[in-house]
């Protein structure tokens, strides 16, 4: 993954370093907290002082990751994350692509005077970095940092811990391994994981069996009121307004995961969920196939993604965006037949 001259770069960056950054996107996911963390714990390992800066709230079900302590949310405690920005020698700049994604704590990494490395697997990287280590084709960063301590540190520095933050990153990122997994390197990775004493099963009912019963009912709810079918376009969607998520109690992950609900149904390609924030919509988009879902996302959304994955943003009311959704839908159909 890494080049033998970037690798040289690193291992003289980190050794010459005392306090490091880590810093990932805003609503993050399984795998932006997972290999945020390991990298965090790989780093303190050999002596650093290594901490992670997320720009937002994370979702209950991550709070349990080994190395959470060492996170610091900007949004909560912004003099102490700025504080750390400011001091670092070195940041990691971890799953995105563009420094917008990181919302205010891009004006602070722009400032910084670090040294700056991405590590992303998302298309089209801005260049804002010292280093970019991006491979799109990879399904989850927190593959990415695995390779990159085997390649960079002399000794293993894996333990359970890190193995465990790194599994989590993996297994959230290719939905259980459903999806942006077909290549054996991802399956020898995390084969090599296990061997770090992971209890899986555990793991897996920490991530998937420990939601709220609000967020069960907000879920069933979606699929009974919420989910439309459009069968002549192999496509679905789910909208949630502000007032239907309160009623719901709604805390920050609960939608996690309900974008792939619609793929149960035989036939549909192109799935996306629409969820009302406060000055915006945040539209999410997942397709089967070769549906270039990333190219809706930024030819209509101010967004961009991957393949099979993207997001970006709609700036009208909830009615006009489901409705400009659907009559986006036959410039698309061509594809989505054939994907």
């Amino acid at each position: 993954m890494v080049e033998a001259g970037t690798a040289r770069t690193l291992k003289d960056w980190i050794s010459s370093s005392s306090r490091v950054a880590v810093i990932t996107h805003t609503n993050p996911d399984g795998d932006a907290i997972g290999s945020s963390l390991a990298l965090a714990l790989a780093l303190s390992r050999q002596g650093l002082d290594a901490q992670v800066i997320i720009p937002d709230g994370l979702p209950d079900f991550l709070r349990w990751l080994p190395g959470i302590e060492r996170s610091t949310t900007f949004a909560y405690k912004k003099e102490k994350a700025v504080e750390i920005i400011e001091g670092a020698d070195l940041i990691f700049c971890l799953d995105f692509n563009d420094p917008k994604r990181i919302g205010p704590v891009e004006e602070y990494l722009s400032k910084s005077g670090a040294h700056k490395v991405l590590i992303d697997h998302h298309q089209d990287p801005k260049q804002f970095t010292d280093i970019a280590i991006s491979e799109t084709w990879r399904g989850s960063v927190g593959e990415m940092i695995y390779l990159l301590l085997k390649e960079v540190f002399e000794q293993d520095v894996l333990n359970k811990e890190i193995a465990t933050c790194l599994y989590v990153a993996i297994m959230t990122d290719t939905g259980n391994f459903s999806y942006a997994s077909s290549y054996p390197e991802i399956f020898h990775v995390v084969g090599d994981l296990m061997k770090y004493d992971l209890d899986k099963d555990m793991i897996y009912s920490s991530v998937y069996d420990a939601f709220s019963e609000d967020r069960l009912r907000l879920q069933g709810y979606c699929m009974q009121e919420k989910m439309v079918i459009l069968p002549q376009f192999h496509a679905a969607y789910i909208s949630l307004t502000d007032e239907e998520l309160m009623r719901f109690n709604h805390r920050k992950g609960d939608t996690e995961g309900f974008v792939n609900i619609p793929f149960a149904v035989k036939g549909i390609r192109l799935t996306a969920l629409f969820v009302e924030k406060k000055d915006r919509i945040k539209v999410s988009f997942r397709s089967r196939g070769n549906f270039p879902a990333n190219q809706i996302a930024a030819d209509h959304y101010h967004g961009g993604g991957h393949i099979n994955a993207a997001g970006g943003d709609s700036f009208d009311s909830m009615e006009l965006t489901l409705s400009k959704f659907e009559s986006l839908l036959p410039e698309y159909s061509k594809w989505l037949k054939d994907a």
